[in-house]
């Protein structure tokens, strides 16, 4: 099971056996509570806000004002304690009290004396880290890694007040989750605009870093639209905001705010030799989090939208290694790799080979701008698609599609089913039932590592004809199919029709 240390720690070597390990330390750190209530900081603007202030004020000797966002916002950053109820297993002795077994300590486990056995003994695990009040009636958001695995959720808030909280739903592609408790009148900080955010603008950290409760550090904006490889998911999100603000674990889902007191991301991780602070931070920009979380409100289910392609930043070592062999000539942009079989850029006429420069006027240079982009979006939203190509420049309007490669938001049911497949579909073609004399079905168009379908063997391009002996001639028959899943049959575009005993579950 994951451990819940969860400022991952950013290595140049994997540390072995450390389940935190994504070489970068997540922000949670095992605790008790922080104390927070909500604050909303609307109008009021601190004094010589330095971003914003002319140029001449720096010559004027005028510092930044941090008081009125810290002591507001404080206010509104709770602590989270995550408490997970594990089954473990007690080898019982001959002895007795499952102590030092001297016929094992000689003859290993099948040596003399009664054969050990396995008793189950449930034990209590408890992490924590800290996140967000939103909105007075008790939305708050938080990482997913701060709340993932959870028996039960408790909330602290900065008077000291506990709640019970309930989650509403999580996104790991973004590491994001949203709580709700029940309680009213609370204050919150309201959202800011990441995208306004400026390099070296004063922004402030909030959080319960080594159970130091409501804790304020503050820094500048470093870099955007940074990306770590991080987010353990095959559709991971990330275009960090990076800062000199000092966090630590338990800073994961903490604020961070600008010094008017507006949330302008949700810290996250840190790159660290050591797992404590080593002077960079990263919190995922509020663009995105509004986005999540008015989802996972809404619908319960992160509106994820595709593009349809695979892509690489065509950066000057990219075009010196491998420019003459696609025949990119010149840097800058994004180098579209593959297009996928009726997604919605193959629909709009964008092809493998192009380099994408612009998406709605926005320039495309990494790929973290790309993904900030589109996890903005939803299905059947449009965009328009600036395209290098021969020299040429065309543009595209694309019209974005969901995971099953329709335009329609999806339901709760349906993403989780997904999600659990592990792929991507397609419907088929009238000319694929025809030669295939299949009424209908869905074919796999990618496979996720340790996915249901990946872990059953079935392999890429088979087309699903019935799961659970119930007939699948289009996505939205998935729908149905409530119980779990045991048997999946189907046909391959070569004709051989094979049945699948779902493994792995």
């Amino acid at each position: 099971m994951k451990k819940r240390w969860m400022i991952l720690s950013l290595t140049l070597s994997v540390v072995a056996g450390s389940l935190a390990a994504y070489t970068v330390s997540r922000l949670t750190a095992a605790h008790d509570a922080a104390r927070a209530t909500a604050v909303t900081y609307e109008g009021e603007t601190a004094r010589a806000h330095f971003a914003s202030a002319p140029a001449e004020s720096a010559t004027q000797g005028l510092l930044p004002d941090f008081t009125t966002a810290a002591e507001q916002g404080v206010e509104a950053v709770v602590n989270i304690e995550n408490r997970q109820k594990l089954k473990v297993q007690r080898l019982s002795s001959p002895f007795g009290g499952g102590g030092f077994d001297p016929f094992e300590f000689f003859f290993g486990p099948q040596g003399g004396g009664q054969q050990p056995q396995s008793q189950p003994e449930e034990q209590e695990r408890r992490s924590g880290g800290s996140g967000v009040i939103i909105s007075p009636d008790g939305y708050i958001v938080s990482n997913n890694h701060v709340v993932e695995g959870a028996s039960e959720l408790i909330v602290t808030l900065h008077d000291g007040t506990t709640h019970k909280a309930t989650l509403v739903g999580s996104d790991p592609s973004t590491d994001i989750a949203l709580l709700k408790i029940d309680a009213t009148g609370l204050k919150t900080i309201s959202f800011g605009d990441s995208e306004a955010l400026r390099l070296g603008e004063w922004v402030l950290a909030i959080g319960n870093p080594f159970g130091l409760t409501s804790t304020v550090t503050a820094g500048i904006v470093s870099a955007k639209g940074r990306s770590l490889g991080v987010i353990p998911s095959q559709m991971g999100v990330e275009s960090f905001i990076q800062t000199d603000a000092a966090v630590n674990p338990g800073n994961s889902g903490g604020a961070l705010i600008t010094t008017e007191g507006k949330l302008i991301g949700i810290n996250t991780v840190i790159k660290s030799p050591t797992g404590a602070y080593a002077g960079y931070s990263f919190a995922i920009p509020s663009s995105i989090v509004r986005k999540v979380v008015t989802d996972l409100r809404e619908y319960g289910v992160v509106q994820r939208a595709m593009l349809g392609i695979s892509f690489q930043a065509a950066t000057p070592e990219w075009v010196e290694r491998f420019g003459k062999e696609k025949g990119i000539t010149e840097p800058g942009g994004i180098y579209v790799a593959e297009v996928t079989t009726d997604g919605a850029a193959e629909a709009a006429g964008i092809k493998s080979g192009d380099v994408m420069t612009h998406i709605d006027g926005r320039p495309m240079n990494t790929t973290a701008d790309v993904q900030e982009t589109i996890a903005k979006l939803r299905p059947n939203d449009k965009i328009r698609v600036t395209i290098r190509r021969n020299g040429a420049t065309k543009e595209y309007d694309v019209v974005l599609r969901n995971r099953a490669g329709k335009t329609e938001l999806v339901r709760k049911d349906d993403a989780n089913l997904l999600e659990e497949l592990g792929a991507t579909f397609r419907e088929v073609t009238d000319k694929q039932k025809k030669e295939l004399n299949i009424r209908g079905g869905i074919q796999v168009v990618e496979l996720k590592e340790g996915g249901l379908l990946a872990k059953s063997r079935v392999r890429r391009g088979f087309i699903i004809t019935a799961i659970n002996d119930r007939a699948i001639t289009e996505v939205s028959d998935l729908n149905r199919i409530t119980d779990k899943v045991q048997s999946i049959d189907g046909i391959y575009p070569d004709g051989r029709m094979v049945s699948y005993q779902a493994l792995g579950q």
